[in-house]
């Protein structure tokens, strides 16, 4: 019975984390359709999310796209079918790794960002000194993140991306014999709009889930500097967590087909 009592209340507990969360994204989109418009703030965190991010996010996507050209060459080369080689890494590019890799990357460098943030003005009493002056924190803090993720995200994805098929693109043409003429056409003739598009909301989602993760476990913190590293321990580990099942689930809807 202990045992069954145990795993009662872990399932309990996470059913109350996860209303709370849902309460805080409620109100946090409520808010952002509502006066006033802090658009300075928004400007400036889209600038930090996303100009900032532009050099990590554009070597990693290079390197995803140069190891995905010599896998999938590799692979291929058993069977004969080193041809479809651009057409495969364009597509495992636009569609998934571009935006999954943009998006990890971030969840790392910005959502542990937003979390040791708002989580030192929660510990410092700096929030409450916001609702003192009568600004409300969820507009002040929560939503200029959020819009700016949105914003932000799908501008990175699409640099991944063409960064990502150059990288495959330079494996391809000085590694493995591919013209490179012959390469950007089979690229270009196979990737369709419909798959740069799902990539770029699937970059909105996930841009979206990086602000909130962050805000929520910011926003939640208590305890001191020790509260605060917990905070964005797990707001970098949630917010992993749910890109990539969100990852899964927008996919299996994009293409049901």
């Amino acid at each position: 019975m202990n045992f069954l009592a145990s795993i009662g209340r872990v399932f309990l507990s996470f059913l109350a984390g996860t209303g709370r969360l849902s309460v805080f994204a409620g109100q946090a989109v409520s808010h952002i359709v509502r006066p006033p418009f802090y658009l300075p703030l928004v400007g400036q965190q889209m600038l930090r999310i996303g100009y900032f991010s532009l050099p990590v996010v554009g070597l990693t996507a290079f390197f995803t796209g140069a190891v995905l050209c010599l896998q999938i060459f590799i692979g291929g080369n058993r069977y004969g079918a080193e041809v479809f080689v651009p057409q495969i890494v364009v597509l495992g590019i636009v569609r998934e790794l571009g935006p999954v890799i943009a998006g990890l990357m971030l969840a790392g460098r910005v959502s542990a960002a937003i979390a040791a943030e708002i989580g030192t003005m929660r510990v410092t009493e700096q929030i409450d000194a916001l609702t003192t002056l009568s600004t409300n924190p969820m507009k002040y803090l929560v939503v200029p993140r959020l819009v700016a993720a949105v914003i932000s995200l799908p501008f990175l994805v699409a640099v991944a991306d063409s960064i990502g098929v150059l990288g495959g693109y330079v494996v391809g043409t000085q590694s493995l014999g591919f013209n490179g003429a012959v390469y950007m056409k089979n690229t270009m003739d196979f990737v369709t709009n419909g798959d740069i598009l799902s990539g770029l909301i699937k970059a909105g989602a996930f841009g979206f889930i990086i602000a909130l993760m962050g805000c929520y476990h910011g926003f939640n913190s208590k305890g001191g500097a020790q509260g605060v590293g917990a905070a964005t321990t797990s707001a970098v580990v949630s917010a992993s967590i749910l890109i990539l099942a969100a990852n899964y689930l927008m996919t299996s809807l994009l293409f049901s087909e």
